[in-house]
């Protein structure tokens, strides 16, 4: 066991966060800290890692052990680069390299007794860097980075002059090349596109030490997690089993709660109203028999009425009329930004009842697709045309359409001018705002209490065609799941936009993949799309280029442009042969290397001056071969790029 958390309480004021909250982590254990927003889950991670302190309670770690803590904002300083600063991370095997390289250049210039004992030293500390993996430790910072989304041009970019979501993306990559016995990940997948967080989800399947992660994204804890650890109505309860597990024996167990807990009511009322019964006869007999029942009914342990946080939010979609068949038709839509186009030539269509999901990379064009969709954006060229009586309902991720200066009520009055006090009141209590809470500002809101404003406005909307921008964003897990059932009984058309893969497998009826500035369909779930991925992409993004261009709409030009594709392919292929062959000369030269390192470890040779020296400049020579192969690499890297 690396973590055992006693009986910790937390409070802030007379605002009780949790209370008596005891789970422990096994080591190489991948657990789940879930709840609603607000239920304290950060604030736990936090006295965990030591940046808070519990009003009472117990955190005990595995004597020696290491851990790493990732803050939902993570402040990188100084100024480094990119691969400077996650490189950084080991500064132990850094310090290693150094004193290696100087006894290198030391043993140069000595003979007899002082080489021998120079070559021992050497020895050792190429031992102890060997064991720390650093001759891997390049590659290994290489691939961090770049699975975490950054392009190799980035690497030499200054951490001072990054967003806040690509300094937390930063501090991730450092905080997985430190590699401690117990990660602490605050919502890890916040600034991850898809690509990132699945190779995030790898890389955490692999992390042969524990980790405990803070995360929304249901489809990440269904591929990484084996336990749950749930904060629900200020104390925990532990599940084994991933998330979609947790969530059956959750459910169960709510059923096993409501029907105790209704049949003790239904003995309670019986009881009651035999009591009732006894005392209306005014007997001595059924009055002493009535006072017997009141005692024995008074010594029952009542059970608290069984509740959810945050499940009492309704939402019910209903179009008001039905459209026509063909809901929208998207012809040769392209877009840029300066010289480079976002995408090219964009075609699709979607038809009434479909739940249609648009994805791809951050960058790809997502957002600016659904901006000129819904006539934010103009397009450079093409057409977007809707059906007959088609009614968009649209959901901004960034709710430009909420007035950050009314209240609730007022944001909701305005839009539905028609709606009486008491329609607007019973509407915002439906999406949990009560009493007061209807004359809150929205600039006041969190994001996710914004987002279920904005929910509100849309279910009123009675739209037949919703456009939704990243609609899971900060919803907590039970608002999505309320969603996610209300999108599915809809007899509408969606279009939506979303990150979140647990939601896009149980919503959609097809997936649109925008990438290479081009969209690839997919017939089916986010389940189907993964295991269509290789094959479609193959086909769209390889395939399809290689067409003939049609000489009656292009000419002259039009075949100069595809001799001119047809060079550059060729002068790719190249490159990626050459690319290859580097690749394979720096694995052969590396190799050789640490045959060499391991004859210096032997310990026939650790008293043989001569031999040592011999091999010693045999490194040498490879070490040259292998810089200059490095430096091939990368300059073909760059070329690529």
């Amino acid at each position: 066991m690396i973590l055992n958390c006693g009986s910790l309480s937390k409070s802030f004021g007379v605002t009780e966060i949790f209370r008596e909250v005891s789970f422990h982590i096994e080591d190489h254990e991948k657990a789940a800290l879930i709840g609603i927003n607000g239920c304290g889950k950060s604030t736990l991670l936090k006295i965990i890692a030591g940046e808070e302190k519990a009003d009472s309670g117990t955190v005990a770690m595995k004597a020696g052990a290491t851990f790493g803590y990732l803050a939902q904002h993570q402040e990188v300083f100084g100024d480094l680069s990119i691969y400077d600063y996650v490189l950084e991370a080991r500064r132990d095997v850094l310090e290693l390299e150094k004193n290696m390289r100087l006894l290198e250049e030391e043993m140069k210039t000595v003979s007899g007794r002082a080489l021998e004992d120079k070559m021992e030293a050497y020895a050792r500390l190429n031992h102890a860097f060997e064991l720390a993996d650093g001759y891997a430790i390049d590659s290994e910072v290489t691939g961090v980075i770049k699975g975490l989304g950054f392009a190799q041009e980035d690497f030499s970019r200054k951490v001072s002059t990054l967003s806040g979501g690509q300094k937390t993306r930063v501090a991730l990559g450092r905080l997985l090349i430190q590699k401690p016995d117990l990660l602490l990940l605050d919502e890890p997948t916040n600034h991850l596109d898809m690509d990132s967080i699945a190779w995030l989800e790898s890389f955490l399947l692999g992390y042969p030490k524990a980790v405990l992660i803070v995360s929304h994204d249901r489809y990440f804890l269904d591929r990484v997690v084996t336990r749950v650890v749930e904060i629900e109505n200020h104390t925990a309860m532990t599940f084994t089993g991933n998330y979609t597990a947790y969530n059956e024996k959750k459910a169960v167990i709510r059923r096993a709660e409501q029907k105790a807990w209704q049949k003790q009511q239904d003995e309670i009322r019986h009881q009651e109203a035999v009591i009732t019964k006894l005392k209306s006869f005014n007997r001595e007999k059924s009055i002493k028999r009535a006072e017997s029942r009141e005692k024995m009914l008074s010594k029952i342990e009542r059970l608290d009425r069984p509740t959810q946080e945050n499940t009492d939010m309704h939402l019910h979609l209903v179009p008001a009329v039905t459209s026509g068949n063909d809901v929208m038709e998207v012809s040769g839509l392209t877009k840029g930004f300066g010289p480079e186009p976002l995408f090219t030539d964009l075609s699709f269509s979607v038809f009434r009842g479909e739940r249609v999901a648009l994805i791809g990379s951050n960058g790809t064009g997502k957002t600016t697709l659904m901006k000129i969709i819904n006539g934010l954006l103009p397009p450079d060229a093409g057409s977007i045309v809707l059906g007959t009586n088609v009614e968009i309902g649209y959901y901004d991720q960034e709710q430009h359409e909420l007035d950050m200066t009314k209240t609730v009520f007022q944001e909701i009055a305005d839009t539905y001018p028609w709606m009486t006090e008491t329609e607007i009141r019973n509407t915002a209590a439906a999406f949990l705002f009560t009493n007061d809470e209807v004359f809150s500002t929205i600039g006041s809101l969190s994001g996710g209490e914004r987002g279920r404003v904005s929910l509100a406005k849309l279910m009123l909307s009675r739209a037949n065609f919703l456009i939704l921008d990243e609609p899971t964003n900060h919803l907590d897990m039970p608002s999505r799941e309320i969603l996610e059932d209300a999108l599915c009984a809809y007899e509408g058309t969606v279009f939506y936009v979303s990150h979140d893969r647990y939601f896009i497998n149980r919503t959609a009826t097809r997936i649109l993949e925008l990438k290479g500035g081009t969209l690839i369909p997919f017939d089916g779930n986010y389940d189907y799309y993964l295991e269509k991925k290789e094959h479609l992409e193959g086909l769209y993004l390889e395939n399809a280029p290689e067409k003939e261009p049609d000489k009656a709409k292009g000419g002259n030009d039009a075949a100069a442009d595809w001799k001119s594709y047809k060079e550059d392919k060729a002068r790719i292929r190249k490159k990626e042969n050459d690319l290859a062959k580097a690749e394979k000369l720096i694995g052969d030269l590396e190799d050789q290397i640490k045959a060499i390192d391991a004859e210096i470890n032997l310990p026939e040779n650790g008293s043989n001056a001569s031999k040592l020296g011999e091999l010693s400049r045999k490194r040498d020579v490879l070490s040259a071969k292998l810089d200059e192969a490095y430096a091939k690499w990368e300059a073909l890297c760059e070329e690529m790029e």
